[in-house]
């Protein structure tokens, strides 16, 4: 009821406006505007400057941690590849992960997903748990290098998370993996 006399309200302002705009009643002319003499102010002279020899000054920087570096091995790369339809961590695996875990162990604060992947082959269910013991496999090697279990969550996409487009085994290959998410900042 209330929004049906406010809207009341508003048609009858609008309306007198717009009938007050219609007016044919001539307006005033202006009157003629008295002109006044123009004022300039003194501009002040400039102070004298004096000029010193630039001295370098130092610049602190805020580290970057290696994990977000994009010179750092630890943030180009995190990616673990397994055999087709296989959950153990290859030998070139471990030695990604040897880096991975020496950095997680000396930085206890740092804690990491360990995202499970698998190819387009097979079911959902399958790629699920697939991915499930890809990432408990990549989570068991960090832990051999001190990585505490608070400091990691393994996690499974399956197939719902593919590097590489395509059906064939190039891209099946790259997409049969464990990723190390790190925070980002």
């Amino acid at each position: 009821m209330k929004s049906l006399d406010r809207l009341a309200t508003v048609a009858c302002l609008a309306t007198a406006v717009l009938l007050g705009a219609c007016s044919s009643t001539p307006l005033p002319a202006p009157a003629a505007a008295k002109e006044l003499p123009a004022v300039v102010a003194p501009v002040p002279a400039p102070a004298a400057v004096s000029v010193k020899s630039a001295e370098p000054v130092a610049v602190s920087r805020a580290a970057l941690p290696p994990y977000l570096d994009p010179a750092s091995p630890l943030s180009t790369q995190r990616s673990v590849y397994f055999d087709f339809d296989q959950s153990v961590v290859k030998p070139e695996g471990q030695r990604l992960l040897e880096l991975h875990g020496k950095y997680l162990a000396a930085h206890p604060a740092v804690a990491i997903k360990v995202e499970g992947n698998t190819d387009e082959q097979g079911g959902a269910e399958y790629n699920l748990a697939l991915g499930q013991k890809r990432a408990q496999a990549v989570a068991q090697v960090l832990k051999l290098y001190g990585v505490a279990d608070a400091q990691m969550e393994a996690i499974s996409f399956g197939k719902e998370k593919p590097r590489a487009a395509g059906h064939d085994e190039a891209a099946r290959s790259q997409n049969r993996r464990a990723d190390l998410d790190y925070p980002r900042q």
